[in-house]
């Protein structure tokens, strides 16, 4: 990926992703979670860590000034991660129609850096197809490009 990312610390069972946002608000801890669904299905969620523990809000607005770097980021978090679970399928999905706008935006703009050796899927009447540019999808997928 060619966009600026942030430094990511990766949690010891590969499940939890840290870094720092930097900006006019200050440093802000971000966190990227991976949780088991079912049938190799694993939720992504981030949002701004809590002080104390892996506890976080996916619902605070940060207004930091780098959603760019943070979208980067998050996603650098998601092609880590797949690296080390290849067969999984990660979705995310934004608690408002107005942040998964925001995520649809943020895959468009890096679709053309998204490594090939990934696919890249939005969850549209149900059913997930191969993620197009204006499409308004419930839920974005990505995973490993089968052989």
């Amino acid at each position: 990926m060619k966009r600026e990312t942030y430094s990511v610390t990766v949690g010891h069972t590969l499940m939890v992703y840290e870094f720092l946002s930097e900006g006019p608000k200050g440093s802000i801890p971000k966190i990227v979670v991976f949780t088991d669904l079912e049938d190799g299905y694993f939720n992504l969620a981030f949002g701004d860590k809590f002080p104390q523990g892996e506890d976080f809000s996916d619902s605070a607005r940060s207004n930091n000034g780098d959603t760019e770097k943070v979208l980067a980021t998050v996603a650098l978090a998601v092609f880590y991660f797949l690296e080390q679970f290849p067969d999984a399928f990660v979705v995310a999905a934004g608690l408002t129609p107005a942040r998964t706008r925001l995520y649809r935006m943020g895959i468009t703009r890096f679709l053309d850096q998204i490594p090939p050796e990934l696919e890249v899927f939005g969850l549209l009447n149900g059913e997930w197809e191969p993620f197009r540019i204006g499409t308004n999808y419930l839920a974005f997928g990505v995973r490993i490009r089968p052989p």
